[in-house]
């Protein structure tokens, strides 16, 4: 396949676009991004990386960071986590507090934002939130292989500033003993989410995911195989919120969004690719980056749901 002709064709008819969704202007620093953007990133899994539009731009990841923060809490707690978390679609907003009150103060997933506090209350520990946000900044720096990922503190500040939901949902979980510390827990989780990072970056710090749990250019597992086949099962499952089945029925690949415009997307054994358009649809997805993803996976065969013949 000529992976660059094809997200070149994607790029050309996403940057024609006349709808382009609308922008999350609920966090002031996101609403001041140009909407015109489109950028993709593809890393094989034999190292080969493709790139078009502004691939190279960043942005801010938001909840695609719950990904990476589920995996090092895995590392930390192993399979105690799914005792303060679940692993069920919720069917709900990525904000909702509704469950919580029906479930004993469990979130339902920890892709939702009261399953990534939960999570963010597990890295932590006991520990110091500035500890645990190098942590986690020299975590992208690693699965990345770049030294230029970065925290935008612009954006942590304006999470922090807004962030009253997200403060209801700690407290609330705290209020059923699923929470340690809720203060720092949401320190570490306000900057997990204002990570900055480009479509390439994003793509590159995916590919473990790829190879079964196993960074490619150290050879070290950074997960267990199992862990992430179930990580890219959940993906597949809750990754997009309310809008998972949609994105499961058009795309059929694990992935995972965020309010920035950007979706990380894994091909288990074939690539890691990374999309970015700022504006979202009603769901809180990116718009232009789902259709985009469909894109190619009607171009390339590469949903899970195709017989290996067909890839």
């Amino acid at each position: 396949m000529d992976i660059q002709r094809i997200i070149d064709a994607i790029t050309a008819e996403m940057t024609a676009a006349q709808h382009r969704g609308k922008a999350a202007d609920y966090i002031p620093a996101l609403a001041r991004v140009d909407p015109a953007q489109f950028g993709i990133a593809v890393v094989m899994a034999d190292g080969r990386v493709f790139t078009a539009g502004d691939a190279r731009t960043c942005f801010s990841i938001q909840s695609i960071s719950k990904v990476f923060a589920l995996s090092m809490a895995l590392g930390k707690v192993g399979a105690d986590l799914w005792t303060r978390v679940g692993r069920e679609p919720s069917g709900s907003a990525f904000n909702s507090v509704v469950q919580l009150e029906h479930e004993g103060g469990i979130p339902r997933n920890p892709f939702i934002n009261a399953g990534a506090i939960v999570v963010s209350d597990v890295v932590l520990g006991g520990g110091e939130p500035r500890e645990t946000i190098g942590d986690i900044l020299r975590f992208l720096r690693y699965l990345a292989d770049d030294d230029e990922v970065q925290i935008d503190q612009e954006v942590a500040s304006s999470e922090a500033e807004t962030g009253f939901r997200n403060i209801a949902l700690a407290n609330y979980m705290k209020s059923f003993g699923n929470m340690h510390n809720v203060e720092s827990a949401l320190k570490v989780y306000f900057h997990q989410c204002a990570l900055s990072m480009t479509c390439l970056q994003l793509a590159m710090a995916g590919r473990y995911l790829v190879h079964d749990g196993k960074h490619p250019g150290t050879g070290r597992q950074v997960v267990t195989a199992i862990r992430a086949r179930r990580i890219n099962a959940l993906m597949l499952t809750c990754g997009h919120y309310d809008g998972s089945g949609e994105f499961a029925f058009r795309v059929g690949i694990p992935g995972k969004s965020g309010v920035g415009g950007g979706i990380i997307a894994i091909v288990p054994g074939e690539a890691s690719i990374a999309v970015w358009s700022p504006g979202l649809n009603d769901r809180g997805n990116s718009l232009l980056g789902s259709l985009a993803l469909e894109r190619l996976s009607e171009a390339t065969g590469w949903s899970v749901f195709n017989p290996p013949g067909a890839r």
